[in-house]
């Protein structure tokens, strides 16, 4: 008789399952964990529709998770059942320069747990025990499931430097865009504006503390953010990555200033002013992921209450409705969309 799981599948939007697969079984330095909650990503809805340009379809979501473990390999230090864990799912080689340098969320060979490797969308999953951190105490599974999406915005904020007195720009107010702003506000920023198509994501910012919200649409939007910032704008964050998006980030940055792309961008071209990159010695860096260390900074702002779930989670499903999740995540008014998993498991499938 074999232990058999349920897991999710994505063979496309219209093509997302639960599949039924025997239980896994830690290896040497893996823990075995049972899923508790795993938020639905901008980059799984990309990928579902077959838009990612690194997730190849089919494949077996959840990379935004925590769980309990409960059962060990050798050799994982001190993790024992019931810990509960939270998956930083950056899978690295730990031998190419990048890694060695401490750079490994841009490892040679990096592969990524539930995008590239089955994930967590499952009653249960095995996964290294170096790429978990322990739930801080007093943290609930809601606040826990939102480190993984704060973490990317707390490394952006990183790269651009010290924002101390500076004023920034937020393009874009998905969860990512809205966690940039509680990052950005940590990290010092003097003024923050935000641009948002839809009047209820501006709210949002706001409420999360962004200083103005702007309709990104707006014909004078370059015009607008001057305004409402005293001037061109020191840092620019743009989590939309398309080629509006970073056209009207090269006219709203200073000279000197600095645009990070955070959103993942599209396949292929897209344009850039590099006339105005020259002229006015803008950087334009890219930044991905995260490392341990904005793991760390960002359990510390959902622990001070920085990050206000309620905001953020706006719609919770059972894994069973797994498909219903990823469809309620592409509706616009929705911010982060939560699957959640009860560890049930039958035998043979039943």
């Amino acid at each position: 008789m074999t232990q058999q799981i349920r897991r999710v599948l994505v063979r496309s939007f219209e093509d997302i399952v639960i599949e039924r697969v025997p239980a896994p079984v830690a290896q040497d330095d893996e823990l075995l964990v049972r899923t508790t909650v795993v938020g639905v990503c901008g980059s799984d809805t990309h990928a579902a529709a077959g838009h990612h340009p690194f997730i190849d379809l089919p494949y077996r979501p959840g990379h935004e998770a925590v769980g309990v473990v409960v059962a060990t390999g050798r050799g994982v230090g001190d993790f024992a059942p019931g810990d509960r864990v939270i998956v930083e799912p950056n899978l690295y080689c730990g031998r190419c320069p990048q890694c060695r340098s401490g750079r490994y969320n841009i490892c040679q060979e990096l592969k990524v747990f539930g995008c590239q490797t089955p994930g967590a969308l499952a009653d249960l999953f095995t996964i290294p025990a170096r790429r978990v951190h322990r739930v801080p105490d007093g943290m609930t599974d809601l606040q826990a499931v939102l480190v993984e999406p704060l973490a990317t915005p707390v490394h952006a904020v990183a790269k651009a430097g010290d924002l101390t007195g500076r004023t920034v720009a937020v393009l874009g107010a998905g969860p990512i865009g809205l966690l940039t702003v509680v990052a950005a506000r940590h990290a010092g920023a003097a003024r923050i504006a935000v641009t948002e198509l839809l009047e209820s994501k501006r709210a949002r910012a706001l409420r999360l503390g962004a200083d103005v919200a702007l309709p990104a649409g707006a014909p004078d939007l370059v015009d607008r953010a001057h305004e409402a910032l005293g001037g061109p704008v020191d840092v620019v964050f743009d989590c939309v990555a398309r080629g509006q998006s970073m056209a009207q980030a090269t006219d709203m940055v200073a000279k000197g200033g600095h645009i990070v792309v955070v959103g993942v961008g599209a396949a292929g071209t897209t344009p850039v002013r590099l006339d105005l990159v020259q002229d006015r010695e803008i950087r334009i860096e890219g930044t991905l992921m995260y490392t341990a260390e904005d793991y760390r900074t960002a359990m510390s702002l959902i622990a001070s209450g920085a990050v206000d779930t309620a905001e953020l989670v706006t719609a919770t499903f059972p894994l069973e409705d797994a498909a219903m999740a990823f469809s309620a995540s592409l509706d616009l008014e929705q911010v982060k969309v939560l699957v959640t998993a009860d560890g049930a498991v039958g035998v043979d499938g039943r």
